[in-house]
């Protein structure tokens, strides 16, 4: 488990996903990461940095991430591993001191962040399941193996603190609630409720996810856990400006 001490005391922390930083894009985001740092005291990004998966792109991003002088926490996104490009821009990244998450934990302050990009399979009644041929249980698999890996994250937190804030990032969406909006075809791909398991039975405070652009930014699992849909096309409908979500501790 990664950990830092750069705060004893989280108030504000500040959520966006799907930035989608491009080539063209250099100092787009310095004046985005500055005011992030004078408002909050953690940054989470939730996936899709890149636009294409371009390690490209994501030297833009980290070099824009410099005038960002708060903790980093983040996980990537389905476009980030468009072009099989994951570990290196993983590696740009840590490079940047960002805490990039894979089924790992930090612990900032007095929270613990877990996360893991997760993956589809739909939700309810309506969550596929592994039967059939192949390919369908090594889809399913897929999103047991993320909920499993998010799970983990949150047991190590629970094993080595006490009474520890735990927060979860994610790209794909835990609960249907906070995709409504997009079509009801494409569920299955934008999230699993195997996602909402851990997070119930780890009581963890909120989670925050991106991935569906056409969504509703707040709902809740079946336990009462907070979920936020933070994909900044969504935070720039609802008139955020610029375009992240604060939480409070």
């Amino acid at each position: 488990m990664m950990q830092t001490e750069n705060k004893t005391s989280i108030t504000n922390i500040a959520a966006v996903g799907d930035i989608h930083v491009c080539e063209t894009d250099q100092g787009k985001w310095e004046d985005f990461f500055r005011e992030v740092s004078q408002r909050a005291d953690v940054l989470l990004l939730c996936g899709d940095l890149t636009d294409t998966g371009r390690v490209a792109e994501a030297e833009v991003l980290a070099h824009e991430l410099k005038s960002c002088t708060i903790p980093v926490v983040a996980v990537l996104g389905n476009h980030d591993y468009e072009r099989d490009n994951g570990k290196a821009i993983r590696k740009l990244l840590i490079n940047e001191n960002v805490h990039l998450l894979d089924g790992d934990s930090v612990v900032i302050g007095d929270v613990g962040f877990a996360g893991v990009k997760g993956f589809g399979g739909g939700f309810d009644k309506a969550m596929l399941g592994m039967f059939g041929e192949q390919m369908i249980k090594d889809f399913v698999q897929e999103a047991v193996d993320e909920a499993l890996k998010l799970d983990g994250a949150l047991a190590r937190l629970d094993s080595e603190h006490v009474d520890l804030k735990k927060i979860a990032v994610l790209h794909y969406a835990p609960i249907k609630a906070t995709v409504e909006g997009e079509p009801e075809q494409i569920f299955p791909f934008l999230g699993s409720s195997r996602l909402a398991e851990p997070l119930n039975r780890r009581q963890v405070l909120a989670a925050f996810h991106g991935h569906a652009h056409i969504g509703v930014l707040e709902g809740e699992t079946s336990k009462g856990v907070k979920v936020f849909n933070v994909s900044k096309p969504i935070l720039e409908r609802e008139g955020y400006d610029p375009a992240f979500y604060l939480f409070q501790v």
